[in-house]
């Protein structure tokens, strides 16, 4: 299917429904070093932590060779190689609690191609609406961005982070850390756990960070050093990838009611950018 083909997607709507189960909670707490997993029932389910429900779960022959689901389905069959979650915008409503009965309606809200320096590029906008008995939770649209595989001298230079944080925590992004990760959202892609794949097939210098485990350590970061603030909003962009091969930091500061995020890879560069905004208990 050419890439003017895709439009035909937009309006494309899906509903899955699930439950709000403590073994995950519990997993993704010890993966992220935390001591307090929400595992009562009623209790709040964290940001982010949603992407651990509704997971795409093909069987192998429905897999394709970079580990993701073939190209197909729900998402549209967008024929480039590369394929990444560049951002998404969230709005919590209120706080999916363990044990619910959860669903989650999708629909591709739009499907767009543009010419970058690297060749064509397509970006699919998801907008997912997460309901429990009291109604809708979250809102959240997400941006998928396909592109070509990148040729010599195609990647530009990040900018730099800024360094005027509050508080920042190092984080190590060993193997295991990305296997776990992996596992607990059942990500099969192999840029994050086969280290010679992502060098040789998609020419990246090593493993790859995932962008959601990014965004969830930003906003863990946020909760460490706050811990009595409710997130009201989140959203995240993407700006360059981080490789296990070197720490990072997840950094942030809070002035009012706006918290603003960042990660800094370990030469000072930006890896992605995010903001919250926050109320008091």
């Amino acid at each position: 299917m050419s890439t003017e083909d895709l439009t035909q997607w937009i309006g494309r709507t899906e509903t899955l429904e699930d439950q709000v189960t403590q073994v995950p909670l519990k997993a993704l707490s010890a993966t992220l070093d935390r001591t307090d997993p929400p595992v009562q029932a009623g209790e709040a389910v964290p940001p982010c932590w949603q992407w651990l429900y509704f997971l795409p779960i093909p069987p192998m022959s429905g897999v394709g060779s970079d580990g993701h689901p073939k190209r197909g389905g729900f998402l549209p069959p967008v024929p480039l190689p590369r394929r990444m979650w560049a951002g998404s915008r969230m709005s919590f409503h209120h706080p999916l609690q363990v044990g619910d009965a959860i669903s989650r309606t999708s629909r591709i809200a739009n499907v767009t191609t543009k010419q970058g320096r690297s060749g064509t590029l397509v970006f699919v906008q998801v907008h997912h609406e997460i309901s429990d008995a009291r109604g809708v939770a979250i809102s959240e649209e997400q941006d998928i961005v396909y592109r070509d595989m990148p040729q010599p001298g195609d990647t530009p230079k990040p900018p730099a982070a800024r360094t005027d944080e509050q508080f920042s925590r190092r984080i190590t992004p060993d193997p295991v850390l990305l296997f776990r990760y992996s596992a607990l959202t059942f990500n099969g892609h192999r840029i994050h756990y086969d280290r010679p794949y992502a060098m040789h097939e998609e020419s990246y210098p090593g493993l790859v960070v995932h962008g959601p485990l990014i965004a969830t350590l930003l906003i863990d970061q946020l909760r460490r050093v706050h811990p009595g603030l409710v997130v009201k909003s989140y959203e995240f962009k993407a700006v360059s990838p981080l490789i296990d091969t070197a720490p990072f930091e997840v950094c942030g500061r809070l002035d009012g009611d706006l918290a603003t995020l960042w990660a800094r890879g370990a030469d000072g560069q930006l890896a992605m950018q995010a903001s919250a905004t926050v109320a008091s208990v």
